[in-house]
Parts: structure tokens; C-alpha cells; sequence
């Protein structure tokens, strides 16, 4: 069967994340089983993020951050490109869409970038992976304060204060298990850096696990009855629009400033991602409870597909030749 597969260029990835998708449709998680669900995904985050911190070096780290030209570039696409994109958009649809979802699509343009999907898919593709957890997390940190000023400014809110949950989110999920990760370096780095199946298994069992609770919360709400066929169709349309012009401004701009492909991967993926795990919960407070489950609903559109587009892309990245020069060794 994977031969097959193979031979008419199709990802068994792609059909797995569809898989997962078709079956929250069916047994979306609920209660109990939504609490334990919560539970597993947090901790395979974690698992994630400790095995990034045990693989990459201090050195790798830093120049992570000190990529003033990837993380300008992320940063711009994230909080100017994208609410730009969005004005056109809206303007395009001449009031053919219901005032909740036009809200929608613009506060999608203005939530930060996600963090573990897209470190995730970096990984997966051979990617700048210490600069995609530095542009990832501080896109979603910095996302906490823009993102609700942003909607404030551009949108009609009600807005409140915003909720810590996020940044202590962030700290106990991603920030602290890389810390651990890092300290138990010199002890499972080596051994870890050998291990490409596990390590394979964590990066794309998260985003599986990622899109089925996203999507099971997505049907336990009802938000899919409260849209007409056509309204929904022209939703995709504007999501998938939207996607497509990111992607391609983060790669064009990426080739036109010289970048290698290592950091366009990066800039690629995190550019045009968008955090469902931030955007719902600043929906809340953002926006009268009455209307937040309309107003998301083009955010949870946007999350799937930017799930199955980006693997799909990430694999292709991924099957480019090895490059001649000998790989860095994790040191003892």
C-alpha cells in the first residue's frame, strides 16, 4: 500500500491526519474523556519539547535568536502581512458573509503564530528547528499582549483583561520541559540524537493528537450548524486564499533576501501558522460569549488546513538530498 502511495506522490501522513479528522467528526472526545485527552496531548508537548531541548546545543540556540533577519521576517508576516491580507480579503467578499464570520477571519489574521505544530513540521522538514522554537514562542508570548490590542483597535470588541493562562501555558508546557531538556543534555543527547524513529513518532503523533481534540472541540460546540453551505464553502475559500499567499510571501521573501533553505522552511511554517491554542482562549475574553463560537469558527477552519497543507509541504521538504557536508554530532 505505501508503495503505491508512493508511486502517485501521496503522504500516508495526509490520510492519517484526514483519519483524524473523520473520526472526531464521528466520536468527538467529551467530559471525562476530553479532561484525559487534555492530559495526553499536554504531556506529548512536553515529551516533545524535552527531546528538543536534550537534542539541540546552547550555540545552536543562540544563534536561533540572534537571526535578526528570520525573526524580523516571521514577526512582520505574523502581525503586519496578515492583517493587511485580511482587509483585502474581507473587502473581496461585498457583504456576502455574516458580520461574525468577516470578525472572524480578521481576528485569525491577527493571533500569533502556533508553536508546537509548527516546530513540529520545521522538524519533519529539515528545518532551522532552534530558530523556529525561539520565532514560535516568541510570536505566541508576544501574541498575548499584540493580538489583544490589535483586535481592539482594528475590530468592534468589548475587551477585558487578558488571562494568564496563556503565558503559564506556554512556561509549564513548552518553556520548562526544554529547560529540563537542556540540563539533561549531557546525559540523553547522544542517545536521543540516534533515536530518529521515536523522535519521528513524538513530531507527528503530536499533530495528530493536536487536530483531533482541536477538531472534536470544534464539533462538541455545534459551531458547524450555525453557518449555510455557502457561507461555509466561501469560508474555506478565504481560509485556503489566505494560506496560500502566506506560504507564498514567506518563501518568495525568504529566496529574494538569500536565506537557506534550512531558515526558509522555518520562516515558511511559522509565518503562516496561526494558534487555535492561543486564539480561543483570547476569543473568550475578547469578544460577548454569544458570538464567539461563530466568530472562531474560521480560526478552526484555518488550523486544520494549515495542519494538512503544511505536512504535506513539510514531506516534500524533507525528500530534498542530504547535504555533503558531514551532520554536527550531539558532543558528549
Amino acid at each position: 500500500m505505501n508503495a503505491v502511495l508512493r508511486r502517485l506522490r501521496l503522504d500516508p501522513y495526509i490520510f492519517a491526519i484526514m483519519a483524524m479528522v473523520l473520526v472526531a467528526a464521528i466520536i468527538p472526545v467529551r467530559g471525562v474523556g476530553k479532561e484525559v485527552l487534555d492530559q495526553v496531548v499536554h504531556a506529548v508537548i512536553a515529551l516533545l519539547f524535552f527531546i528538543y531541548g536534550a537534542k539541540i546545543s546552547r550555540q545552536a540556540i543562540w544563534q536561533g535568536i540572534t537571526h535578526w533577519r528570520l525573526q524580523s521576517l516571521v514577526f512582520a508576516t505574523t502581525f503586519i502581512v496578515f492583517p493587511v491580507i485580511g482587509f483585502a480579503l474581507i473587502a473581496m467578499t461585498g457583504g456576502f458573509l455574516d458580520s461574525g464570520l468577516v470578525t472572524g477571519l480578521m481576528f485569525l489574521c491577527l493571533l500569533p503564530s502556533t508553536v508546537q505544530s509548527s516546530i513540529a513540521l520545521t522538524s519533519i522538514a529539515r528545518g532551522n528547528v532552534p530558530a523556529a522554537l525561539c520565532c514560535a514562542s516568541l510570536s505566541n508570548l508576544a501574541g498575548v499582549a499584540i493580538t489583544p490590542v490589535l483586535a481592539a483597535l482594528l475590530l468592534t470588541t468589548s475587551s477585558g483583561g487578558i488571562s494568564p493562562d496563556a503565558v503559564r501555558d506556554i512556561a509549564l508546557q513548552i518553556l520548562l520541559p526544554f529547560v529540563i531538556g537542556q540540563l539533561a543534555r549531557p546525559l540523553v543527547g547522544a542517545w536521543l540524537s540516534r533515536q530518529k524513529t521515536l523522535t519521528m513518532m513524538v513530531d507527528r503523533g503530536s499533530i495528530l493528537l493536536v487536530v483531533y481534540s482541536a477538531f472534536s472541540a470544534g464539533v462538541v460546540a455545534g459551531i458547524w450548524s450555525k453557518v449555510t453551505p455557502q457561507s461555509f464553502a466561501l469560508v474555506i475559500l478565504l481560509d485556503l486564499v489566505l494560506l496560500v499567499v502566506a506560504l507564498s510571501f514567506t518563501t518568495l521573501v525568504s529566496r529574494l533576501v538569500r536565506l537557506p533553505v534550512e531558515d526558509e522552511i522555518t520562516i515558511a511554517f511559522c509565518g503562516s501558522q496561526k494558534s487555535m491554542a492561543s486564539g480561543l482562549p483570547m476569543a473568550n475574553i475578547v469578544f460577548p460569549a454569544s458570538t464567539v463560537g461563530l466568530i472562531v469558527l474560521p480560526l478552526m477552519l484555518y488550523h486544520q488546513m494549515q495542519l494538512m497543507v503544511c505536512a504535506a509541504l513539510a514531506r516534500r521538504y524533507a525528500l530534498r538530498p542530504e547535504p555533503r557536508a558531514a551532520m554536527a554530532t550531539v558532543p558528549a
